[in-house]
Parts: C-alpha cells; structure tokens; sequence
C-alpha cells in the first residue's frame, strides 16, 4: 500500500514524455498534409501542360518539311521519301529522327538531314529539330491542322505570306532571286506578273517543264505544296507585293474557284505514293 504514490508519481514521469512525443508527432504528420493540395494541383498543371506541348505532324512538323526539306522530299521525288504526305513521314519517322535530331549529335553515322551547311541546315533551328525528335518520341501524331490565318486586310495578308514564305525561300532563296540555271527567280518575274491565274494553278498543282523567265531558260519541276487556299493566297499576295513585283491581290476565293478547275497541261499533279 505504501508504494502506491510512488508509483503512480512514476507513471506520471513517463507518461508525459509519451504525450508530449505524441503530440509532436501529430503536428508532423498534419503539416505536409495541409500541403497535399497544392502538390497534387501541381502535377496535374504540369500534366496538363506537358499533354499541350507534344508535338503533332499538321501541326508542328509538316510546317517544318515544308520549309526545310520539300526541296528534296516532296511528291515528285523519285529517289527519297514524300515528307510532305504524313503517312509517308510516319513509317520513316525513326530515320526522320537519326538524321535530324542522332546524327546532328554525333550519335548516328548517316549524314544529318537536311546535309550539313546546306541554306535548309542552317536555317533549321535548334527547337525545330527538337520538335521533330518529340514528335517521332511522341508516337508521330497526326493531329489537326491549325485554324487558318484568315486574314482582313491587305497588310495582314501580306504578313501571314511572309511567314509562308520559307516554304518558297528553300528554292527560289529568300532574296527571291532562284539559283542560277536551276530555280526561276521570283523577283521582278516577267512569268510570275504575266498570268496571275497562270501563278495560282502552279502553287496548287506544281509544275514540270521548260519555262522562261526573263529571257532565261529553266526546266525543272515545283511541287505541289499541302497549302490551303487561304494559305496559297497569303504567299502569293506576299510575293507580288515583294521583289518589286506588280503588286497584285490574290484571295482565297480566287485559289478555290482555280483549285476545281483541270490544271493545265504543264501542271502535272505527281502520283500518289504507295502509301496512299
């Protein structure tokens, strides 16, 4: 009976220390808790964001063939792959990416694409390359075209041309004045402010054959480019208000109103690749 007191003043001892660690070890437990939120929103953001960034082919990547390698893979080549077509680009895009993103790292032993110091190579940017290479890491989606620029007036026009211009610039160079005895110049071109329709079936339908182009000779082929008509309007009312050019309009109306028409006999539409 005596050690009663005794132990209940013990038990008290140790029973405090435990109550104090208990406590502390709510607040612990309850702090990160209170942040859960947060970190959660967060990763769901990134999620989010990461999901808008991947890279699609009508997109991001057609506008980069276009620009940087249809004078080489495009419709009419007989020898390398149509980039321009998207199945085409996605049963290649593996060596799409090794020449574009491995063997500009040094990391695969075929020349890089487009080949070194070339006007496309230096004009290809490093975030485009990139963009190539997550496309192809992405699973190559196809994706939807953007919304096309429609442009009010004249000067907006003329701007959304300019931007367009790169897909011309690959040949006929951004100065506008071709490659001697291979690509016409568009600068000051006797051809090109001659037939305005004559100009618009040739960006719909391409073109082969001889031309003249003030007063020199060129027989080779243009393509026919994955462009919209607003698109083609766009360029083409660039180009005449450039160079010193006549100056002329050119609307989408008009690129459709030609679009259904047969292309003339000069303007030969390649055939479809084997993948279409």
């Amino acid at each position: 009976m005596h050690n009663f007191p005794f132990l209940n003043l013990r038990r008290g001892r140790l029973i405090r220390p435990c109550l104090l660690a208990a406590l502390g070890c709510m607040v612990f437990v309850q702090a990160p808790a209170q942040n859960t939120p947060a970190v959660t929103s967060d990763k769901v953001d990134t999620a989010s964001t990461a999901t808008n960034q991947v890279s699609t082919y009508l997109r991001d990547i057609q506008p980069i063939f276009m620009g940087n390698c249809s004078r080489c893979h495009n419709q009419e080549s007989r020898f390398v792959y149509d980039w321009l077509d998207y199945k085409t680009a996605y049963a290649d895009r593996w060596e799409i990416r090794r020449r574009i993103w491995d063997s500009w790292k040094g990391s695969y032993y075929k020349e890089s694409m487009p080949v070194a110091n070339s006007p496309e190579s230096i004009a290809l940017t490093d975030e485009e390359r990139l963009a190539v290479r997550n496309w192809v890491d992405g699973g190559g989606l196809r994706g939807v075209p953007p919304p096309p620029g429609a442009a009010k007036t004249r000067a907006e026009r003329i701007e959304l041309g300019r931007r367009l211009f790169t897909v011309c610039a690959a040949c006929h160079q951004p100065t506008g004045r071709g490659l001697p005895n291979v690509f016409p110049p568009l600068a000051g071109s006797d051809f090109l402010n001659a037939d305005k329709n004559r100009a618009i079936q040739t960006v719909i339908f391409g073109r082969q054959g001889e031309v003249v182009v003030n007063g020199t000779k060129f027989n080779n082929s243009m393509p026919a480019f994955p462009l919209t008509d607003q698109d083609i309007a766009n360029v083409l009312t660039f180009v005449y208000n450039s160079f010193g050019n006549s100056g002329l309009e050119v609307t989408p109306e008009e690129v459709k109103a030609l679009r259904s028409q047969p292309p003339a006999p000069s303007a030969t539409p390649a055939p479809n690749n084997s993948f279409e």
